[in-house]
């Protein structure tokens, strides 16, 4: 019999049974120090090992002795060159070990990457598409996303900054609007009007720094008006913290640089308006009560959800949630995500998932319990959060603000108090989109999956027109 080399099955199999290295050698009748040898490949397998493992395992012998290695090494090798994997490929004795000590994890990896050549190819043929390269450009946006989840959705240097200044200004949440019109004034000689919409009919806000002047316009309500103060104050007062985190951030696009800086601001804004000690302090107190924090900090409803996701500073770390905001089509309009979840990094097209059933309910809070296919549960609100009203032709522009978090963490929201979780029929079985969606017999399925092949049978009807 020729040399045969069997460490990652056999280690497969043993753990797949439950056994530890002695308990499999008991069995086989070997020494455990004679199974870690084979499992190592310091040994091969003879043919007494291999018939004791048939007996015992119930496995066919042949399972263990096919040389299949070859086919998934070449398989691996070509996975590792393609140009989408920067920097220079690993070599040879690299895969070989990662084949020896993960065979798992290896499978997984080529089945991932087979399944991203698959769509990839299906999207060329879809016209307008352009080519594979401008397929796997990294738009602003998840670049933006990126940058800010790697953060953990935290930075500490504009909390510092945003302490420091709210410490400056002092007064109480009531007295924010005069407080920061006269700090613009005094220290930077800014001042600041509220204008006519006919006379701002294609902005919110504008700042000329040369002028000396931010005009408002009226159609943003009190909380809005006092965000975008906060938010040119913060333009002024921490330009070269801004400066250095649009500088890691990476993105080389002037747009893309515009737009980082943008949300920087806008973190810096909820920063100094929602104090973070006292944010979390709060937040814990009233089971994360978002209308209480936001009647206590004078800001708006989406302006709270939007700070929950930030408080995750080291040693004094709030439920992490992530956030969403979609309009009436589903278009994903603002996302931010403290945690690591693929609900936020993808998710809001699923209409299993009721995010659009707020609409119907405008200004009332719609809790569900969720689950992933992949057996993940989680908790989410949803409400309408209203846009700026210029005219009888902009009324009912409503978005919907949702945000969310893992099952583990609900105990401390007090919106999930009434709920039993033990209930398995509490949980809407959701997927990210239906292009990618492997759930069947979904009655609101819209599209076949790119990656699964639902049964099709003629003589049969299933909930739609995709399956059988």
């Amino acid at each position: 019999m020729r040399k045969t080399l069997i460490g990652p099955q056999l280690r497969q199999l043993r753990r797949r049974n439950g056994h530890t290295q002695a308990e499999m050698a008991r069995r086989l009748g070997i020494s455990p120090a004679y199974v870690n040898l084979l499992e190592n490949n310091q040994r091969s397998l003879s043919v007494p090992v291999l018939v004791a493992l048939s007996e015992h395992y119930g496995i066919d012998m042949r399972s263990l002795v096919q040389d299949g290695e070859t086919h998934k090494l070449a398989d691996l090798r070509a996975a590792v060159r393609d140009p989408i994997f920067p920097g220079d490929p690993p070599d040879l004795a690299e895969l070989r070990a990662a084949l020896d000590h993960a065979p798992g994890l290896v499978e997984l990896f080529v089945h991932l990457y087979q399944s991203h050549r698959s769509m990839v190819e299906q999207l060329k043929r879809v016209p307008g598409t352009g080519s594979t390269e401008s397929l796997l450009r990294v738009s602003p946006e998840t670049a933006i996303h990126d940058f800010f989840r790697d953060h953990g959705n935290y930075f500490e240097t504009l909390e510092t900054a945003a302490a420091v200044l709210r410490s400056r200004v002092g007064g109480s949440s009531d007295d924010m609007y005069t407080l920061l019109k006269r700090q613009l004034r005094i220290e930077h000689s800014i001042d600041t009007r509220v204008r006519r919409m006919s006379d701002m009919p294609e902005a919110l806000r504008t700042f000329d720094a040369k002028t000396g002047r931010v005009d408002l316009s009226e159609a943003l309500d009190h909380p809005n008006r006092i965000f975008q103060l906060a938010h040119v104050l913060g333009l002024l007062e921490a330009g070269n913290q801004l400066d250095a985190l649009v500088e890691e951030s990476g993105i080389d696009t002037e747009a893309g640089r515009a737009r980082v800086r943008v949300e920087l601001t806008n973190y810096f804004a909820a920063a100094f308006l929602m104090p973070y000690d006292e944010t979390l302090n709060l937040a814990r107190e009233t089971g994360y009560d978002i209308d209480r924090m936001a009647a206590a900090f004078g800001v708006s409803f989406e302006q709270v959800c939007h700070r929950l996701t930030t408080l995750q500073r080291d040693g004094a770390r709030g439920i992490p949630f992530f956030f969403l905001r979609v309009d009436r089509a589903g278009n994903v309009t603002k996302r931010f995500n403290a945690t690591a979840f693929t609900l936020a990094e993808q998710g809001g097209a699923c209409p299993v998932w009721d995010i659009h059933g707020a609409f119907r309910m405008p200004g009332v809070i719609v809790p569900q319990f969720v689950e992933l296919p992949e057996g993940g549960r989680f908790f989410t609100l949803s409400r309408t959060t209203d846009r700026p009203v210029f005219s009888h032709r902009t009324q009912d522009r409503r978005l919907v603000v949702a945000i969310g978090c893992e099952l583990s963490h609900v105990e401390g929201v007090a919106y999930a108090k009434s709920f039993n979780l033990s209930d398995d029929s509490l949980y809407a079985p959701i997927g990210l989109n239906c292009h990618v969606c492997p759930r069947q017999a979904c009655s609101q399925r819209a599209h076949q999956p790119l990656h699964v092949n639902l049964p099709i049978d003629a003589f049969r009807r299933g909930r739609t027109r995709y399956e059988s």
